[in-house]
């Protein structure tokens, strides 16, 4: 059977960190570009994966730091949550981002915290689940995103922790994978959500980690990339949701590392800087953030990257700095 897929040249560019930097920056700094202005209802997850990226490349002193947090503060509610940008409706999605910008740069106060808490208790219902705002949607991305902000602020007793993992445990699939709701299609970047919720309640033991492990390592295709389920093309963003997976489960040994890296190299534009979903496509900040955590969580470029945390894709510096170095969130051992 043939494979969907992309060819990949025999020679790759090593990382080309200072460009990648500097078109972080072009994105930070271009307020006047048509992009900046048709990206503003996702804004704060685009500054926390600029953010990020920049962090994990020790950038992290190029950011107008003050000027971010400045920005963050306006987009608190008054019922704690965080909205997108500035007369948005906050949503569970960019409260996370807000307290993952916040935290990254210890500038996180105990009124915010108790104030986006608040507003995560606000949206949890009976069965365990989490509405992303009031209009009710329900996403096992929202589960996720509650346990990891609440963890993140160390509020988790505020909710239901062990209702929260049984409504995700109720997603699981005959494939070992997980849906955004009950008898919904496994997808990769759901998996990792519901990985991710399961690992912080406690529950991941539920989970049968080969079942699962061998449906994420038959992402896999012969480019080296993986896709988000079977007969899609590979995209970038997977070398992270599958791969941090699979190191949460222990089974990132399953699949061709040598071949993922050189997939994932091979996505970068070295003229602009930054990462495309595929080869020579356009780049963006989301795939930028996301390639960049690949090669971090491989170990391939630790001379030039911060380890990146599994569970929440910040730098392992900050979760340690937040967490402690004896939790169980901020050590996830490589099993190779």
């Amino acid at each position: 059977m043939e494979f969907k897929d992309v060819e990949i040249p025999d020679e790759v560019p090593a990382l080309q960190k200072d460009k990648h930097a500097g078109y972080i920056k072009m994105w930070a700094e271009g307020k006047e570009k048509f992009e900046y202005a048709m990206s503003e209802y996702l804004r704060m997850s685009g500054v926390y994966w600029c953010l990020t990226a920049m962090d994990i490349m020790k950038c992290r002193d190029q950011m107008d730091v003050d000027g971010i947090v400045a920005w963050v503060v306006t987009c608190q509610h008054n019922n704690g949550g965080f909205s997108a940008a500035p007369e948005h409706d906050p949503h569970m999605l960019y409260t996370l981002s807000a307290i993952q910008i916040l935290l990254t740069l210890d500038k996180m106060t105990p009124e915010i915290a108790d104030g986006a808490a608040r507003f995560i208790k606000s949206l949890q219902l009976e069965d365990g689940s989490f509405q992303g705002d009031k209009w009710g949607e329900i996403d096992t991305r929202f589960s996720f995103c509650a346990l990891a902000a609440l963890a993140l602020v160390k509020k988790l007793d505020m909710v239901d922790v062990p209702k929260a993992g049984e409504f995700v445990l109720s997603c699981m699939n005959f494939d070992g994978g997980f849906g955004v709701v009950p008898g919904s299609e496994s997808h990769a970047g759901q998996i990792y959500c519901c990985v991710g919720a399961l690992k912080i309640a406690g529950l991941l033991h539920r989970v049968d980690a080969d079942l699962l492990g061998w449906w994420l390592a038959e992402r896999q295709i012969g480019s080296g990339g993986f896709n988000g389920r079977p007969e899609k093309l590979p995209d970038l963003c997977y070398s992270w949701w599958v791969l941090t997976s699979l190191r949460m489960l222990g089974r990132m040994h399953w699949i061709n590392q040598e071949k993922l890296t050189k997939f994932i190299l091979a996505c970068q534009d070295v003229e602009t800087g930054g990462f495309a979903d595929r080869p020579g496509d356009m780049v963006d900040p989301f795939h930028t953030l996301f390639g960049l955590a690949g090669l971090s969580l491989l170990g391939k470029a630790d001379d030039v990257l911060d380890e990146i945390n599994p569970v929440f894709c910040m730098a392992q510096s900050v979760i340690t700095r937040i967490l402690g170095s004896s939790n169980d969130l901020a050590q996830v051992p490589i099993i190779s």
